[in-house]
């Protein structure tokens, strides 16, 4: 959570359709918009993304996607279609693009990639989605995703108006494509990043690191990029045949792979959480730059935006988040969150929490008389309660919600968070610093796990170490190669 970015709602209401021919087959395709109001609707979303999730400013970094991206995209399917690159500030291993060209990358997939010719690909296959008009298909076929982890864990329809980030350019960006959209786009990676003189090979290695990274985790937390890239199981082989006929078409013999000028690229990345927007630790949410922290409830999934820190239980029944709270002071915040949200105040108390000035909402959100009711489903109340803090001259909310049925369940939860908030005052945790890779050259040939020896990595963190190498611990590693290592 950062401070106060607010999010553009510049919404196309796409009603006229028509007949369009596809780029990449050259067939028609009915029911599709054209593309200047494809370009107008990338345009409108692109802003509602980038607040989201913010951007990475790293001018090497950005002149080099810049770059690669424009050379692509001369070469593709939609040569004069303008295209938009953007480094996302987020974690998550994640690659997505929308219509009308816009193309994003996370820094969390930046840190996995290897070399330039696995961002090559990557690059490929999204840049595919756009020349295929896979997004504009799916929008037309209205198969918008639920948003993040928060999202698949809340079991009510009727908390999502609450979740966070609710745009519909972010929800875009989350469509999970078929199959065939799927093969099609890794088919294009391969032409446009062979194209362009890249080792397309390298591509298919990198599902290598994905898959990885997912058996590390127990298939709980797969990479974002699986989850919204479906992954089949004959994905990379058919990617290495493709590879093949591509290098035999274009006569390729020595494909560029661009390991070392990638790495050095690389150096000085923040890698994971960037603890300056707010990191969990001792079962606290901490935020360095606010001086604030709370407790989270033991077992409560979390995700942390921009605009937000999300918990939610697992059993989905509940919501809890924190927020900046629009006012200029209490009671003008208090104002705003219960008419924006057309709830109805059943009592507010004036109180002090840990030496903060707070006000405490307790609202109700019932059903709308006028609403046709599904006879299938009950009309539900949602009960909400808010506590909102002054801190210097902003007004920070957490809000909890439930069903009114299931509120007594979660209120002492929603109360011990509340009530926890307080200042950060821990030097320690005030002045924590990001992890960032460093790119270091070996001194001695020797297997990664000696290599990782020389630089102190913790037993417990070899295995995430040699995935973000693309290596297996067992690899012997010459001398003066390139490999990343991780701290401040």
């Amino acid at each position: 959570m950062r401070p106060n970015i607010a999010i553009p709602i510049a919404l196309i209401i796409l009603t006229a359709t028509s007949c369009a021919i596809n780029p990449v087959t050259g067939k028609k395709q009915f029911g599709v918009m054209g593309e200047a109001r494809e370009i107008q609707m990338g345009m409108a979303y692109d802003p509602q993304i980038t607040a989201a999730y913010g951007l990475y400013e790293d001018s090497v970094l950005q002149a080099y996607i810049n770059t690669k991206g424009k050379e692509m995209g001369a070469i593709s399917h939609r040569p004069k279609l303008e295209y938009h690159f953007r480094i996302m500030d987020s974690p998550v291993v994640n690659a997505f693009a929308v219509p009308g060209g816009y193309v994003y990358f996370t820094r969390g997939i930046m840190a996995n990639f290897n070399n330039e010719a696995e961002f090559a690909g990557v690059l490929g296959h999204e840049i595919g989605h756009v020349t295929a008009r896979h997004s504009v298909v799916a929008q037309r076929d209205a198969t918008i995703a639920q948003v993040g982890l928060i999202a698949a864990a809340i079991a009510s329809p009727k908390f999502a108006q609450y979740l966070e980030p609710a745009a519909q350019g972010v929800q875009l960006m989350l469509l999970k494509f078929g199959r065939d959209a799927e093969s099609q786009s890794d088919g294009l990676g391969v032409e446009y990043s062979s194209k362009i003189g890249y080792n397309a090979h390298e591509m298919a290695e990198f599902f290598n690191t994905l898959a990885r990274e997912r058996d590390v985790a127990g298939g709980q937390a797969i990479p974002e990029f699986l989850s919204t890239h479906p992954d089949p199981l004959n994905r990379r082989e058919n990617v290495n045949e493709l590879a093949t006929e591509w290098q035999e078409k274009l006569g390729m013999t020595n494909g560029a792979v661009g390991r070392d000028t990638y790495l050095q690229m690389v150096e000085g990345l923040v890698y994971g959480e960037d603890p300056r927007q707010g990191f969990m630790e001792n079962g606290n949410f901490n935020h360095p730059d606010l001086k604030i922290k709370f407790p989270v409830p033991a077992g409560w999934r979390t995700e942390n935006t921009p605009q937000r820190f999300q918990m939610a239980p697992e059993d989905g029944k509940a919501l809890q988040f924190l927020a900046f709270a629009p006012g200029a002071n209490l009671q003008a915040a208090a104002d705003t969150f219960v008419t924006a949200n057309g709830l109805t105040l059943l009592n507010k108390r004036n109180l002090t929490v840990n030496g903060f000035a707070a006000l405490e909402l307790n609202t109700e959100q019932r059903p709308d008389p006028q609403a046709q009711q599904d006879p299938q489903q009950p009309a539900q109340v949602l009960r909400v309660r808010t506590t909102i803090y002054q801190v210097d001259q902003s007004m920070i909310q957490i809000t909890g919600l439930s069903l009114a049925a299931d509120f007594n369940t979660y209120a002492p939860q929603f109360g011990t968070s509340m009530a926890g908030f307080a200042p950060l005052t821990d030097p320690v945790l005030l002045n924590k610093k990001p992890e960032r890779i460093h790119v270091q050259r070996t001194a001695q040939t020797q297997s990664l796990t000696q290599q990782f020896a020389q630089y102190g990595i913790p037993q417990a963190r070899l295995e995430e170490f040699a995935i973000v190498n693309g290596m297996q611990l067992t690899d012997v590693v010459e001398a003066g190669t390139l490999i990343k290592v991780l701290g401040p």
